[in-house]
């Protein structure tokens, strides 16, 4: 006992802690020991001896089902009783399969009698299969039919042989176990009361090492955080690192009010540097919210004037339907684009205005212009940002379609890709040459205000809003454009409770 006191007093924080953890670990890793031996007994061995009894009790409970099921069909061949033997069936077979011929798990007496009940049951499935599908006369059909039921008794007392003979063998095993099972807590407890004692005396000898000098400097540190760096030394007798670190905290309190006052000046200026950082992020906000305003006030003025022209000529030539019609879907256009004030809506909202500003281009344009779209998700329940697809449609008709004399097809397709909704417009208008494509690509890149203020104030949006959303361009002279946005997919339900939060 000498010896181990004259140890711990010359040890280090190191060798003291190590030798805890050590003990603390040696009494965990014996528990754990003797944890898994006993789960062993209990779980694994006992188990199995419980699994052995519910299998054999399976088989003879769906042998009784499958008896009385095909005697209530063979009484009243309908379609119930057959839907419920042929589910008896399947039951039974399950059963028999689930228990495994294994010679060297089953022992002789059980494997004899398990072998047996799968052989007779072989032949019975045979008997069975031709008496419900074979094609028998009257009195081969009753022969047929006492053989199955002789063979269902056979089965029912195969299978009870086998539960008793697996009973008996799981009450021998489990005697055996039953020694184990006492003597196995016992010795746990015996060692984990010889470690429990050494654990609390290496706790009492590192509370007086360790705890009371770090109480001391504990208050001193409280004092300090008061602002109060002139308080006494703080003296203990440690002669290990602990006496060390005293030592050294006693120069440092001196020197920390300076290192206090360092860092509230330089968090003085992190803070303004950080106020300005929010300023710049408004500023930027409120630009892009002027960019969107001036997107949704800018209706190109030629494409009112011919829709203004083409609702004149057709008032004149025909009645009023079809004038009304297009006075509905410039109404609408207005609408949307003076009174909707929200950032994002849902997709059916944006659907609805690129369906009224086609109607009124094939207004304009007639047979020249077809508008095919094809939307694999639910518009009601997704959303997308305001004012999205009708400056692409109209940059479709301006550039691609309007320069060809005989028109051309707009398709929009909507898909949802993992986690990903995807937008694309392709028009089979005129196109563009990889000079100018080259040129739109690398503007988007650099986000440069010369892209335009209808493809580019989407594209600058849609970089605002959402961290990965992206838009690309495909065109080629005379084979016309793709242009193809990918946003997260955002689910109406739970973008709207998140707003309403």
């Amino acid at each position: 006992m000498k010896r181990i006191k004259s140890y711990w007093i010359k040890a280090t924080i190191k060798n003291k802690i190590s030798f805890f953890i050590g003990t603390v670990f040696l009494t965990i890793l014996v528990s754990i020991i003797f944890d898994v031996f006993l789960i062993r007994l209990f779980v694994i061995d006992v188990n199995e001896i419980m699994e052995n009894n519910s299998e054999g009790g399976q088989v003879v409970s769906a042998l009784d089902t499958e008896r009385e099921c095909l005697k209530k069909y063979i009484s009243s061949k309908n379609s119930e009783n057959k839907a419920s033997l042929n589910s008896a069936i399947e039951q039974t077979k399950k059963a028999i399969d689930a228990v495994d011929l294994d010679y060297e798990e089953l022992g002789e007496n059980q494997y004899a009698q398990l072998y047996a009940l799968k052989s007779c049951y072989e032949v019975y499935c045979e008997y069975r299969t031709e008496l419900l599908e074979g094609h028998l006369s009257k009195k081969e059909y009753v022969a047929k039919t006492y053989d199955v039921y002789n063979m269902q008794d056979y089965l029912v007392g195969y299978s009870e042989k086998y539960i008793e003979q697996t009973l008996k063998d799981g009450n021998a095993k489990y005697k055996e176990l039953i020694p184990k099972v006492f003597a196995v807590p016992l010795m746990a407890i015996t060692i984990n009361i010889l470690l429990f004692i050494v654990i609390i005396e290496l706790s009492r000898r590192m509370d007086k090492d360790f705890t009371e000098p770090v109480l001391k400097l504990a208050n001193a540190s409280r004092k300090i955080a008061a602002n109060d760096f002139y308080i006494e030394d703080v003296h203990v007798n440690n002669q290990d690192e602990v006496g060390e670190l005293v030592h050294a905290f006693n120069k440092m309190k001196y020197a920390t009010g300076e290192y206090i006052d360092a860092l509230e000046k330089k968090r003085d200026a992190l803070d303004k540097l950080h106020v300005k950082e929010l300023e710049n992020l408004e500023v930027e906000k409120q630009l892009d919210a002027m960019n969107l305003q001036l997107l949704k006030s800018q209706i190109n003025p030629h494409f009112l004037f011919n829709t203004l022209n083409v609702i004149g000529g057709m008032a004149n030539l025909e009645g009023a339907d079809i004038t009304e019609e297009m006075i509905k879907a410039l109404s609408a256009l207005f609408r949307y684009n003076l009174k909707n004030q929200d950032k994002e809506v849902l997709l059916s909202q944006e659907l609805k205005v690129a369906e009224n500003y086609m109607y009124l281009q094939k207004m304009r344009f007639g047979m020249r212009v077809k508008y095919i779209v094809n939307c694999d998700v639910d518009p009601d329940k997704v959303v997308v940002p305001t004012f999205i697809l009708q400056p692409l449609l109209e940059n479709c008709i301006i550039h691609g379609i309007s320069p060809k004399l005989e028109g051309g097809k707009i398709y929009l397709t909507v898909s949802h890709k993992e986690d990903k909704l995807v937008l694309v417009v392709t028009d089979t208008g005129e196109g563009m040459d990889a000079e100018r494509l080259k040129t739109l690509r690398e503007s988007f890149k650099e986000q440069s205000k010369s892209i335009g203020i209808g493809t580019g104030n989407i594209y600058r949006r849609i970089k605002a809003m959402y961290k990965d959303a992206d838009m690309e361009v495909d065109s080629s002279k005379g084979g016309g454009t793709s242009i193809s946005i990918t946003l997260p997919f955002m689910d109406s339900e739970t973008y709207y409770s998140k707003e309403n939060d």
